[in-house]
């Protein structure tokens, strides 16, 4: 009986995985996109620019997004907006038919907080994520990505003193590929 778990759990879930769906994928285009994010409790909209994937398997990821802190000031509750900038690489993992590609991702991040709720002007940190993209057509796709991005900033500036930008990392989105000549 355990055999059949094991046999069915490998059918469902890793022989599906191939390189069966690369030419529908157009992995070796670079591609632009937008996100909407959560880092750790701090929900952010941004932008990023991925590059040419090299042998069809790494790309250089660029982004950039506005992210806002929930806290307290002045007895109330706001929302303080700063920005992160992050440089990662991407490494593809494999394929799920025609339109589905497994990646992972891991890079340098950079935030520039608040002075509302950081004495801080800039605070570096690393993240890394595993994401999945559904392809709606050779060009356009939509993603979801879950990982953890480490900075150990922390809000000095507002009393409770606590972290943000540490943690949980959730992002979804759109890409469209370019074209490749």
């Amino acid at each position: 009986m355990k055999a059949f778990f094991i046999g069915v759990l490998y059918f469902f879930l890793i022989s599906p995985v191939s390189t069966y769906g690369q030419d529908r994928l157009k992995e070796n285009s670079p591609s632009i996109g937008f996100q909407v994010n959560q880092f750790q409790r701090d929900f952010g909209i941004g932008i990023q620019v991925t590059s040419r994937y090299a042998t069809g398997r790494f790309a250089v990821r660029v982004k950039a997004s506005m992210v806002f802190n929930e806290h307290l000031q002045n007895g109330a509750v706001t929302w303080t907006p700063y920005s992160n900038v992050s440089l990662g690489l991407v490494g593809v993992s494999g394929y799920v038919g025609d339109y589905i590609r497994l990646y992972g991702e891991g890079g340098v991040i950079g935030l520039f907080p608040a002075k509302v709720f950081s004495s801080e002007t800039f605070r570096a940190g690393g993240y890394g994520l595993f994401g999945f993209e559904f392809f709606l057509t050779k060009s356009n796709s939509y993603f979801l990505e879950i990982g953890g991005v480490g900075t150990g900033a922390k809000a000095d500036a507002i009393a409770t003193q606590p972290i943000y930008s540490n943690g949980l990392l959730l992002s979804v989105g759109f890409r469209m590929n370019l074209k490749g000549h």
